[in-house]
C-alpha cells in the first residue's frame, strides 16, 4: 500500500486518543484553558460521568469569532508568542485540546471578550466545523462537550461507571484548585454540587493553606508543617503533614511544578526519603508541595497530557525536598497529630463501644517484635539509653526491676507528684497504668504515654546520632564476592561507589558487567550480597538513589531500638517517668515511634469535662 496523508479528522481522532483519555482529561484541558485565559471563577458540570455532557464556564478574557475558528484548528494557540518551547509560562501550549475533543464529540464554544457587544457561538461535530453564530452570553467562555466519544465508540467501552469517572474529574479539579487558590471552582453532576471553593483571600501562603484545608480536610490544616526553602534558584513551598497523620496509600500527596499538577516518580521518591525514619513501609504521609524554578530548568513537553516533567538537575530538586521536609519534621519536635487525641476521645464517648484494636480501625504500622538479624542480639544492650540522664548505661535500664510475682496493682505511683510547670509541654508524671502507660498532668489536661514506643524513638535517635558521628561500621568479607550484572547496571553501581562506601558497602568494578564486593555494613550481619547489590542496581535505575541499603540499615537500627527500649510491663518510678517525658520534649520526632504509631495522646481538660457533662 502506498504512503498517503491521513485525513485531518482521523489525525484529530488519533490525537484525541492521547490527549482525551477519559472525561477527566477533557475537564483538565478545558479548565487549564480557562486558567490561562485569566478566569477568576470556573464552573464545571458533568452528566452521566461526562459521557452525556461536560460544561466548563469561566469569566476569562473570551475570544472573538476569528479566534474561535483558529482555536478549533490543530496546533493553533495564543500561548507561544515567540515560538519558544523553553520558556513556557502557561498550562497549555500545544493547541491540541479543542480540535481533539471536537473530533470525538459534539463540541460547542460560546465566548465574549469584555469589550465586545455580543457573544458568538461555534459548533464542531465529529471534526466538522460550523460557522460562528451570534449568541447571548456574559463576559467569558462556555465550552460544552456532548456525547463524548460518539465518533469513536470503541473508546466508550473502556470507560468506567459514572461515579468512577466523576471521582476522577473531581480529583483533577481539586489538584488545579490547590495550585490556584485565588480562583473559585465549582463542580456539579446535575443533582448535587461536589466541589464549591470560593477564591481564597490573603497572602499566597495563607490562601494556599485555606484552599488545602478545603480540599484535604481540616485535619490536614491543623497538623500541617509549613515548608519554605530555596537552593540555587529553585524554590520550594507548601505544607507536609505530621507523621502520625498518615494514610494507607499515596493518594493524598499533591505535587506541583510552576503551578502545574504533576505525578513524578522523583518527587514521590523524595517524599518517601524524607519520611523514611518515621513511617512504616505501608503508610504514606499527606503533603502538598509547590516547586518553582526557571522554565529552562524543567521540560514540561514530555507527556501527551503534561502530567510528567523532566528536570535538568533532578538530584538538586530531590535534595531540596528531602532536606526541607526533614528540617520541618525536626522543628516539630515531640508534636503529634491532633487526630490521635480525637480518635481517643471518640473511643471514650458514652455508647461508642470501647473494643480492642486501634480506634476507628486506624492501623499505625507493622507489629513490633521483629527478630534481630543473626549475631546482633548482643548489640541491643549497647544502644540502650537510660531514662535518667545522670545514670550511665549499663545494658539494662536503671530502676526497672521486674514486677513481683504477685499481681501488681494497675496503677503504680511513688513519691509526691511533681508540680506542673509551664516549661514542660508533656507535664509531670502522676502514675503508671498497667505497667505500660505513663499518665502525666499538664496545665490544661493530661498526657498518656506509651513507654515502649516513646523510649524506642529515643533509642533510635541516639543510634542515628552515633552513626552520624562515627559512620557506619564495616566488616570485611573473608572472600570478596563477585556479583554479575548487566553492563549498564554495573556501571551505575560503580559510579555511586563513593556514596555506597559511606553506607558501609565497599565495591569496585570487576571487568565489564560485574562488581566485586569487599566490605559490607556490620549492622546487617549475615547478608545476601548478590541480592543486595542487584536491589541497589534496580533502585539506582528507577529512582537514582540507593534506597535498599538505607532501608536495610534503618530496619536493623529500628529493630535494635525496639528490642533495646524499655518493654511494656516494666514498672517505672516517678523519677524515671519524668525523665522519659523530659527526654521526649528534647528529642526530635518523639511524637511517633519508628513505625509511625503515636507515642502519646494528649487530652484537654475541656474535652474530658464534656465527657462527664460538665460543659
Amino acid at each position: 500500500m502506498p504512503i498517503r496523508r491521513l485525513p485531518e479528522t482521523l489525525v484529530n481522532q488519533i490525537a484525541a486518543g492521547e490527549v482525551v483519555e477519559r472525561p477527566a482529561a477533557a475537564v483538565k484541558e478545558l479548565v487549564e484553558n480557562a486558567l490561562d485565559a485569566g478566569a477568576r471563577h470556573i464552573d464545571v458540570v458533568l452528566r452521566d460521568g461526562g459521557r452525556a455532557l461536560i460544561a466548563v464556564t469561566d469569566d476569562g478574557c473570551g475570544m472573538t469569532p476569528e479566534e474561535m475558528l483558529l482555536a478549533v484548528e490543530r496546533h493553533a494557540t495564543s500561548k507561544l508568542p515567540d515560538d519558544d518551547l523553553v520558556h513556557i509560562a502557561s498550562l497549555g501550549f500545544r493547541g491540541e485540546a479543542l480540535p481533539s475533543i471536537g473530533a470525538v464529540a459534539r463540541l460547542s464554544v460560546t465566548s465574549r471578550p469584555p469589550d465586545a457587544e455580543e457573544a458568538w457561538a461555534l459548533s464542531v461535530e465529529g471534526g466538522r466545523v460550523g460557522e460562528p453564530q451570534p449568541a447571548a452570553h456574559p463576559k467569558g467562555t462556555r465550552v460544552e462537550v456532548r456525547d463524548l466519544f460518539f465518533a469513536t465508540p470503541a473508546r466508550l467501552k473502556f470507560l468506567k461507571t459514572a461515579r468512577t469517572e466523576v471521582s476522577h474529574a473531581q480529583d483533577t479539579l481539586n489538584r488545579l484548585a490547590m495550585a490556584h487558590p485565588e480562583v473559585g471552582f465549582t463542580l456539579a453532576d446535575g443533582e448535587r454540587k461536589l466541589i464549591s471553593l470560593a477564591p481564597a483571600e490573603g497572602a499566597l501562603f495563607d490562601a494556599r493553606l485555606k484552599r488545602l484545608a478545603a480540599v484535604m480536610g481540616r485535619d490536614f490544616a491543623d497538623n500541617a508543617l509549613p515548608i519554605s526553602a530555596e537552593r540555587e534558584g529553585i524554590g520550594l513551598t507548601g505544607y507536609i503533614g505530621l507523621p502520625t497523620l498518615n494514610r494507607g496509600n499515596a493518594q493524598h500527596q499533591y505535587l506541583f511544578v510552576n503551578g502545574r499538577p504533576v505525578r513524578d516518580k522523583l518527587l514521590y521518591g523524595a517524599v518517601r526519603g524524607a519520611y523514611q525514619d518515621f513511617l512504616a513501609r505501608d503508610r504514606h504521609p499527606l503533603v502538598a508541595l509547590f516547586v518553582t524554578l526557571p522554565p529552562e530548568q524543567v521540560d514540561v513537553n514530555v507527556h501527551p497530557t503534561k502530567a510528567e516533567v523532566r528536570f535538568r538537575d533532578p538530584g538538586l530538586v530531590r535534595g531540596l525536598i528531602v532536606s526541607a521536609a526533614k528540617h520541618a519534621l525536626a522543628e516539630a519536635g515531640h508534636r503529634a497529630a491532633t487526630t490521635v487525641s480525637d480518635l481517643a476521645l471518640g473511643a471514650l464517648r458514652p455508647g461508642s463501644g470501647m473494643g480492642s484494636g486501634a480506634a476507628g480501625g486506624v492501623s499505625w504500622g507493622q507489629p513490633q517484635g521483629t527478630r534481630l538479624p543473626r549475631g546482633l542480639a548482643e548489640a541491643t544492650a549497647h544502644y540502650q539509653a537510660p531514662l535518667n540522664p545522670a545514670t550511665p548505661s549499663v545494658g539494662t535500664l536503671p530502676g526497672l526491676a521486674q514486677a513481683p510475682a504477685a499481681a501488681a496493682p494497675n496503677v503504680h505511683s511513688e513519691a509526691e507528684p511533681a508540680p506542673v510547670g509551664d516549661g514542660f509541654p508533656l507535664g509531670a508524671a502522676r502514675a503508671q497504668v498497667h505497667g505500660t502507660y505513663v499518665v502525666a498532668q499538664t496545665g490544661d489536661g493530661i498526657v498518656i504515654v506509651d513507654q515502649h514506643a516513646a523510649h524506642e524513638r529515643l533509642v533510635y535517635e541516639r543510634m542515628k546520632e552515633q552513626l552520624g558521628e562515627t559512620g557506619v561500621a564495616r566488616q570485611m568479607l573473608l572472600l570478596p564476592e563477585v556479583v554479575e550484572l548487566e553492563e549498564t547496571a554495573a556501571s551505575r553501581v560503580v559510579a555511586r561507589a563513593e556514596e555506597l562506601a559511606e553506607l558501609g558497602l565497599v565495591l569496585e568494578a570487576f571487568g565489564p558487567g560485574a562488581v566485586v564486593v569487599r566490605e559490607v555494613p556490620a549492622l546487617l550481619g549475615t547478608v545476601d550480597v548478590p541480592g543486595l547489590v542487584r536491589d541497589l542496581a534496580d533502585e539506582l535505575a528507577e529512582l537514582g538513589e540507593a534506597l535498599a541499603l538505607r532501608d536495610r540499615l534503618e530496619h536493623v537500627c529500628g529493630t535494635l531500638a525496639c528490642h533495646g527500649s524499655v518493654r511494656a510491663g516494666r514498672i517505672l518510678n516517678v523519677e524515671e517517668m519524668n525523665a522519659l517525658l523530659r527526654q521526649m520534649e528534647e528529642t526530635p520526632h518523639s511524637g511517633q515511634c519508628n513505625h509511625g504509631r503515636p507515642t502519646y495522646v494528649e487530652l484537654k481538660l475541656a474535652d474530658i469535662e464534656k465527657l462527664f457533662g460538665r460543659r
